[in-house]
């Protein structure tokens, strides 16, 4: 009897393969009205990892980071966050490449859900909300 492998997300229900475009040590916009301007990521959640490979997050994927520019109550902090826009390319179920202008996550609480409301002037990936 063999064990269900567990991927990375560790959400319920399989998530479709993207490219991942954003390692650990990037530096993303923003997009919610918390206060922060960026966000740093450290750590990707449910990545196990492989010798010398930095553990990478795409859209949809639950990342810590924390706050380098922003409100003062923000920043020296650790924060669960969503990844929402990457401009590297990945490829939808239905074949078509999608990208962005820019990267982009939204602070979130443990749950996953919005610690502020989203800034409705940029563009949304709708699926990134829908994924664990």
């Amino acid at each position: 009897i063999s064990k269900p492998r567990i991927r990375r997300g560790g959400s319920s229900g399989a998530k479709f393969r993207i490219s991942l475009g954003l390692p650990v040590g990037a530096v993303i916009n923003c997009a919610d009205n918390t206060g922060a301007k960026n966000l740093y990521i450290i750590s990707v959640k449910g990545i196990k990892g492989r010798l010398n490979r930095l553990p990478a997050a795409g859209v949809g994927d639950m990342v810590m980071a924390t706050v380098k520019k922003g409100k003062p109550e923000l920043r020296k902090k650790v924060h669960p966050a969503v990844v929402i826009r990457q401009r590297k390319s990945y490829r939808r179920k239905d074949g078509v490449f999608l990208y962005f202008e820019d990267n982009a996550g939204v602070i979130v609480n443990n749950k996953g859900e919005m610690k502020g409301g989203f800034c409705s002037c940029h563009p949304l990936c709708i699926s990134s909300l829908t994924t664990g």
